[in-house]
């Protein structure tokens, strides 16, 4: 399949998603996972339709950045992020999904009360609890977006997680009801102040439409799109 057909086809199945679970058409938003993409292939992408793009490294952040391969698209950072790298993304992205300690939240609205600016943020949840992964407890993850709501130069939107590795259709489900209901139940605790929290990144390629039966207002989507990833290039 080409990357027109990929985006036709998985727009499709999130549209169709949205309609089993009851939800109404544009709930869900495919963020394009450019992770060892080409400038062409995010450019091709964009012009087959897709709108928001998601980059995994601050590197070739910057580097289809600088070559314009995002023109046309919103970018987000969904990857890893150092604090001492925070000053590449404040103010080129519109969110940063991947905020997993008190210190980054901090620096990243340091660098934003810098440039004068705001910027939107979801707090990352290690939702299995894994210790490869990135993200804080759940019990945790009230506390920082309590956090992010005393700090000027951020605003937190939500929640974002990645669960663990499934071999079996539909493993992943019991997690991301999980992490939809620790949302429903921060948002709770919140009362009147939670107006901004209106994003749950959850699902990728293989789970995507599970994700959306569970609440999901935005799904990370690589493989789907743009079949499997090239080789990671060495760094030189």
């Amino acid at each position: 399949m080409s990357i027109q057909e990929r985006v036709q086809d998985v727009q499709a199945r999130i549209r169709a998603a949205e309609q089993a679970a009851g939800r109404p058409e544009g709930s869900v938003t495919l963020v394009a996972a450019t992770k060892v993409q080409t400038d062409e292939t995010i450019r091709t992408a964009i012009t087959a339709g897709i709108t928001v793009c998601g980059e995994n490294r601050v590197q070739e952040f910057n580097a289809h950045y600088a070559a314009g391969a995002y023109e046309g698209a919103d970018v987000q950072f969904i990857g890893h992020l150092q604090k001492n790298k925070v000053k590449y993304l404040v103010g080129k992205v519109s969110l940063i999904q991947s905020v997993d300690s008190a210190a980054l939240l901090e620096a990243i609205s340091a660098r934003a009360e810098r440039l004068g600016l705001v910027q939107d943020v979801l707090i990352e949840v290690n939702i299995g609890e894994e210790a490869s992964k990135s993200g804080v407890r759940p019990e945790d993850a009230a506390t920082l977006l309590a956090l992010a709501g005393t700090l000027p130069g951020v605003r937190a939107r939500g929640l974002m997680a990645i669960p663990p590795v499934s071999r079996e259709p539909g493993g992943n489900r019991p997690f991301f009801a999980e992490l939809y209901q620790l949302f429903v139940d921060i948002k709770g605790q919140m009362g009147d102040n939670n107006s901004d929290l209106d994003c749950l990144s959850m699902g990728m390629s293989g789970d995507f439409e599970d994700a959306i039966a569970e609440g999901a207002t935005m799904v990370r989507v690589g493989t789907a799109l743009f079949g499997p990833r090239p080789p990671m290039r060495q760094q030189g």
